[in-house]
């Protein structure tokens, strides 16, 4: 890299560090070339990048972000992975950690909040972004079903107090024709 890719690719990083609500960083010391692929693959289809970034240019990009407490992970040969679904990155990561010994996760960053690797699991055993919003609109509707119900009840009942009392209507006149 030349220094204006160098400049470039500091920028484009701390634009995305802006931008992002959630930042891993991992070792992947030794990983084959499909190997990486298919972890890019992976976090592609949950909504995230991994990129491996060289420490120093990564240190630079970090300056001035609320994501400087990860600085001291970028040490050795590591990479970052981010998203703004912070569970989709973790759970993601977790997943190829748990098939592949040669992809350590080092910790990550949500805002200000430093989290090491115990943080970086706990991450990503809650629910996604999706199954959370689809639970909280389950909640949200479940009242509103509950009122129509309640709402809908004394129609209900009404009209089987006037079908009751035109049976019985029905059934004197029959009774008074023979």
């Amino acid at each position: 890299m030349d220094r204006t890719e160098k400049r470039e690719f500091v920028a484009s990083l701390g634009s995305v560090f802006a931008d992002t609500s959630f930042v891993l960083v991992a070792q992947n010391n030794g990983l084959t070339v499909a190997a990486v692929d298919d972890l890019r693959r992976r976090m592609r289809a949950a909504g995230a990048t991994y990129k491996v970034a060289k420490n120093r240019l990564a240190n630079l990009a970090l300056e001035g972000t609320r994501f400087q407490g990860i600085s001291p992970l970028l040490k050795g040969p590591t990479a970052l992975a981010w998203s703004k679904d912070p569970v989709a990155v973790a759970k993601t990561a977790v997943e190829f950690a748990r098939g592949n010994d040669k992809f350590v996760i080092l910790g990550g960053a949500i805002g200000t909040q430093t989290l090491d690797v115990n943080g970086v699991k706990a991450l990503s055993e809650l629910p996604s972004l999706e199954t959370l919003r689809a639970q909280l609109l389950g909640l949200i509707q479940t009242p509103a079903t509950r009122i129509a119900g309640v709402l809908q009840a004394p129609a209900g009942q009404l009209a089987r107090v006037f079908k009751a009392y035109a049976d019985k209507d029905g059934s004197s006149e029959g009774a008074e024709a023979a």
